[in-house]
């Protein structure tokens, strides 16, 4: 997926360079890397796009994508409402909204839309493209391919569910760093000529704490996805039966003051030289039940901040203080979406201009 990945970056940073006004314009982060994520795993995941020119609009999200968000822009609100049911199941009696015929109508939608990928792919595979050592070869693909010799385990139900998973959960990418007072640390160790690449990034040290510390303070999922217990059990002193759905506040859990000294500062240094090794912190969750996309997010997110620091100077303009103040969601969002003025830096303007 890298490849891939490293693209869609590139993409953005041109995108990004050649936005008016001429030197300088101001950026909404949260639409620039919400789009940059789902143009990426879109791509990965059913390679949509096509050799094509660059496009003259100040987006590149593939048709696909906008379709898909369309989708998710109904049924996450629709989710959120329904959540009622859970703790008041008698509700389920008195849907006066059609709430269940919405969410039921909306995910025919959304298993449409991932048929005709799956579809599509499976044509192109038997037209004779992608091939067993393609490595051009999206992850529909390959799963078709498994498909082939354990079909009771890849069928298209699974390959449906895991596309959708991969795809939901970057509707809200985290876009709390804290590059706009950390960037002059961060370019100091990087004066090469050249685009940083993914390879680049584990090298970056501090880029890395940047990273740790942001998922301390601003996890995406402060109470992760909702878990069950598969047998009675008692923990803390606590009795939990066999079925009960189960929150983990992983907010609390990274601010614990017995754990985390100075807990609300945002402080990468304390993840330098190993300080914080043994601290307890699973944005990602953990075990076997764990996100499974936690490596492509951590190279993805060190590659993308990594690549805004390097080409671009960040401010948020007339010295205003980025307010991190935070709004009412399941993914944490910010009540203030963060727009900043980025100029590309003087160093990059070759490298920028052969975008």
């Amino acid at each position: 997926m890298l490849p891939v990945i490293s693209a869609e970056v590139c993409a953005m940073a041109r995108r990004m360079y050649r936005s008016p006004p001429p030197g300088a314009a101001r950026v909404e982060l949260k639409r620039r890397l919400f789009e940059l994520s789902l143009s990426a795993l879109m791509e990965t995941i059913a390679r949509t796009k096509t050799s094509r020119a660059v496009p003259d609009d100040d987006t590149d999200m593939c048709p696909e994508v906008q379709e898909f968000m369309k989708a998710l822009d109904v049924f996450l609100p629709l989710l959120s409402a329904d959540n009622s049911w859970d703790y008041l199941p008698v509700l389920r009696w008195f849907d006066v909204f059609g709430v269940r015929n919405k969410i039921l109508a909306t995910v025919s939608a959304r298993d449409a839309f991932l048929r005709r990928l799956i579809d599509a792919e499976r044509r192109r595979l038997e037209e004779g493209e992608g091939g067993e050592n393609d490595e051009r070869k999206s992850m529909i693909g390959v799963m078709l391919s498994l498909q082939k010799s354990e079909p009771v385990v890849y069928t298209d139900t699974t390959i449906m569910a895991l596309c959708s998973e991969r795809l939901s959960k970057n509707r809200q990418p985290p876009v709390k760093l804290m590059l706009i007072k950390r960037g002059r640390k961060l370019t100091r160790p990087w004066g090469t000529p050249r685009l940083l690449g993914a390879d680049d990034v584990p090298r970056l040290g501090y880029l890395q704490c940047i990273v740790s510390e942001t998922l301390r303070l601003y996890p995406v999922l402060p109470t992760l996805v909702p878990h069950e217990s598969t047998a009675d059990c008692t923990v803390g002193g606590h009795h939990v039966p066999s079925g009960t759905m189960l929150l983990i506040n992983v907010y609390a859990i990274h601010r614990d003051p017995a754990i985390w000294a100075d807990l609300t500062a945002f402080r990468p240094e304390r993840f330098e030289d190993g300080r914080a090794e043994g601290l307890f912190m699973m944005p990602f969750g953990m075990g076997r039940r764990k996100c499974p996309g936690e490596a492509l997010a951590l190279r993805t997110l060190g590659l993308v901040l990594g690549t805004l620091i390097q080409c671009f100077d960040w401010d948020t303009g007339g010295g205003a203080v980025v307010d991190m103040a935070e709004g009412v969601g399941i993914t944490l969002p910010r009540v203030v979406p963060l727009e900043a003025i980025c100029k590309p830096r003087h160093a990059m303007l070759d490298v920028l201009k052969g975008l």
